[in-house]
C-alpha cells in the first residue's frame, strides 16, 4: 500500500550529511513539502512522495548520491550509469557482479560484495570509509540494491535474513518494511542473505525499461516500504483503505486459513497486534489524506471510521504528537 508513511527519524538521518557539509538544509526540507518544525517531534511521520522528493533534493544540492556520508563524492548520474552498465546482461548474477565492480572503481566508497554461501547468496556493504553515525546510507544501499534485483528479474526477492554489524537501533520496529524477513544486529557484517537460484533468473528489464525506472530511482525505491510475505503486511492488504468495513480479527484469521489464537501469538511473535496494526494503517491513511485538499478533517475521521472528530483528534495526537489540523497546516 502506497500510504505507508516513514517514521521523522529517517528525515533527520538523510540530513545529517547535508548538516556536516554546512549545507542550509531547511529550505532543502520546505522545497521537499516538509516543515522544519515537524522534526522536533520524534513521533511525527511524512508520506513516501515527499522522503522521495527529500532525497532527490539532497543529491542535486549536494552533486553527490551519498549525500555527505562518504570521504568523497558520488557524483549525479554513477547509478544510472552503473544502471546502463549491467542492462544488458543476461542473468542476475552477471549484473550484480558486474555492478559491484562498477562501484569497485571508486576507492574511497563504500565496497558492495556479492558471495555465494551454499545455496544462498550474500550482498555485503562495508561501510568502513563512511561517516554515517545512523547508517542511513549503508542500509540504504542494501535496500536500493535488493529492489534493483528483484525489479531485473521481475519479481520480488525474498530475503532470508538481514544482519546489521551495529547493535539495535531504537527506530528497530521500522526496519519490517525496509528488510522484511528476520534480522541480526551486532552482526559480524552488514548484509542480506538470499536464496541463490535467483541468481541464475535472466533480466527481463531493456534499456526502455530502464529510462522509466531511472526517472524517479533509486529515491523511489528507498521511500517505497516493502513489507513483504510478513503477516502485518498480509493483514493490512486484507484490511484495505475502508475502515469503516473492516473485518475483525476472526475474519480475518479464517480469510488466511488460521485460528484467531495462532494469529494472535504469531502477530505477538512480530511484535504487534491486531489493535496495534489497525491503529498503524488509520495513522498511515489519516497523514495520507490530510497532505491531499480533498477532505476535510471531519471527512477524513469519519472515513477513518471515528464515531466523532474529538476522538480523532486525540488519536492522531497519540499517534504523532500533533493535532490533525497541525499536521495539515504543516503540510502548507
Amino acid at each position: 500500500m502506497r500510504e505507508r508513511t516513514i517514521a521523522s527519524h529517517f528525515v533527520r538521518a538523510a540530513l545529517r550529511g547535508a548538516m556536516r557539509q554546512g549545507v542550509d538544509w531547511a529550505p532543502v526540507l520546505r522545497a521537499a513539502g516538509i516543515q522544519p518544525a515537524l522534526l522536533d517531534e520524534p513521533r511525527a511521520r511524512v508520506a513516501p512522495e515527499q522522503f522521495t522528493r527529500l532525497l532527490q533534493l539532497l543529491w542535486e544540492t549536494l552533486d553527490d548520491e551519498y549525500m555527505g556520508f562518504g570521504l568523497q563524492r558520488s557524483k549525479r548520474g554513477t547509478f544510472a550509469m552503473m544502471c546502463h552498465a549491467i542492462i544488458h546482461c543476461r542473468t542476475l548474477d552477471r549484473a550484480l557482479g558486474r555492478g559491484t565492480l562498477f562501484y569497485g572503481l571508486f576507492p574511497d566508497g563504500p565496497r558492495i560484495t556479492l558471495a555465494r554461501d551454499g545455496d544462498f547468496a550474500v550482498l555485503t556493504v562495508d561501510d568502513a570509509t563512511l561517516w554515517d553515525p545512523d547508517h542511513f546510507l549503508v542500509e540504504s544501499l542494501l535496500v536500493i540494491w535488493h529492489r534493483l534485483g528483484s525489479w531485473l528479474i521481475g519479481q520480488r526477492i525474498r530475503l532470508e535474513e538481514a544482519t546489521f554489524s551495529y547493535a539495535e537501533p531504537a527506530h528497530a520496529g521500522e526496519y519490517e518494511l525496509l528488510f522484511p524477513t528476520s534480522r541480526q544486529f551486532a552482526a559480524p557484517r552488514t548484509s542480506l542473505r538470499f536464496h541463490a537460484r535467483y541468481l541464475a533468473m535472466p533480466l527481463l528489464q531493456d534499456e526502455r525499461t530502464l529510462r522509466h525506472f531511472l526517472e524517479h530511482s533509486p529515491a523511489d525505491l528507498l521511500a517505497r516500504p516493502d513489507g513483504g510475505d510478513s503477516l502485518t503486511s498480509q493483514i493490512r492488504r486484507l484490511l484495505g483503505r475502508d475502515c469503516r468495513t473492516w473485518p475483525d480479527l476472526e475474519a480475518v484469521a479464517q480469510q488466511l486459513h488460521t485460528s484467531p489464537q495462532t494469529l494472535r501469538r504469531h502477530l505477538r511473535e512480530e511484535g504487534s497486534s491486531f489493535q496495534e496494526l489497525k491503529d498503524h494503517l488509520r495513522r498511515d491513511l489519516a497523514i495520507y489524506h490530510l497532505g491531499r485538499d480533498e477532505l476535510s478533517i471531519q471527512d477524513i475521521a469519519e472515513q477513518l471510521g471515528f464515531s466523532e472528530p474529538s476522538a480523532f483528534h486525540r488519536a492522531f495526537k497519540k499517534w504523532t504528537g500533533l493535532t490533525p489540523g497541525a499536521y495539515r497546516a504543516q503540510e502548507t
